[in-house]
């Protein structure tokens, strides 16, 4: 019999459900926990600027949408034949730069928007580790391949995380109240900052979202990270580049996620979409078939069932 331990976590105090609005941000990790709820149909909002990984950087772009302060001339830069932003992924490049400022503040817009309204914040953070640009100090959250002699790599120290996570939420707060947040840390390892240095980037990370979690009623942990290390000991539960999780894990931690951080009184919906997005996956060997005319009207019937109960799940 296999044995694996398992990381007792507490039900979540405020549950999501298909009435929430959720805005997810962060590292890649945070982007495998959106698709999961994209797939079940929750109204969720993931990384308008792209995958950010250090707290600063994220807390930067909140302050950005928070304030409405859009992006001009001075915020971009062209390099190897795109214009950049030092505050986004590199995704969101582009060769034009009135399209590029237009694009990016679009974004600041909608993030707005998904601000004031969401109910719930799922936030992961990647590292510790950070650039500052030496030209005017500032940390940036993308290096987009201008030289590394550009920059100065530092660790942020527990007190600078804490204090970017307080004024994450602080911001956010300003526009609503009442949202709530889960913070999580990335169970990616970062190993080309060193193995040790590694793990002592998480370790601030962990220990900064403690630090301030005992102080907003509102928020809460999710251990991603813990259960990749703990409860998921074994290469199996890793891609071939052995520092991501494998599909296999990805599946394993969300099932955590659901248990703890999503409302039991949908459980039985989301099973229904499941079913719905298995069925909309089904290639048909005739199109015209009499049974698979039938299988259609059926999966029709389930979908409009479902939208009685819920409008908001779109397929």
């Amino acid at each position: 019999m296999e044995f694996r331990l398992k990381i007792p976590i507490l039900k979540s105090s405020y549950p999501i459900d298909y009435n929430s609005k959720i805005v997810s941000i962060g590292s890649c990790f945070a982007v495998n926990i959106a698709n999961k709820l994209d797939y079940y149909k929750f109204q969720n909002f993931c990384n308008p600027f792209g995958i950010i990984f250090n707290p600063v950087s994220i807390q930067i772009l909140i302050e950005r949408a928070v304030q409405k302060r859009f992006f001009i001339e001075s915020d971009i830069f062209f390099h190897n034949d795109l214009w950049h932003c030092y505050e986004l992924h590199s995704e969101l490049s582009n060769p034009d730069k009135e399209v590029f400022l237009a694009n990016l503040n679009k974004l600041v817009k909608q993030t707005h928007s998904h601000i004031n309204e969401a109910t719930h914040f799922q936030i992961t953070y990647g590292t510790s580790w950070v650039y500052r640009l030496n030209d005017n100090n500032q940390i940036v959250a993308n290096c987009h391949k201008v030289p590394q002699k550009e920059f100065t790599k530092e660790l942020l120290s527990i007190v600078a995380i804490q204090t970017a996570i307080d004024s994450t939420v602080s911001l956010i707060q300003t526009l609503n109240p009442g949202a709530k947040f889960i913070f999580t840390v990335s169970p990616v390892r970062h190993i080309k900052d060193g193995y040790v240095e590694n793990t002592l980037s998480k370790a601030h990370l962990i220990t900064a979202i403690h630090s301030f979690i005992k102080t907003d009623a509102l928020c809460s942990y999710f251990p991603s990270y813990e259960i990749m290390m703990d409860e998921l000991r074994d290469y199996r539960f890793y891609a071939a580049d052995m520092l991501h999780p494998s599909e296999l894990a990805v599946d394993f931690i969300w099932g955590r996620f659901q248990e703890t951080a999503i409302s039991e009184s949908v459980f039985d919906a989301m099973a229904a979409v499941d079913s719905i997005q298995k069925s909309l996956g089904h290639k048909p060997f005739n199109l015209e078939s009499v049974s698979h005319q039938k299988f259609l009207l059926k999966l029709n019937n389930k979908i409009n069932n479902l939208a009685v109960e819920y409008p908001n799940i779109k397929f």
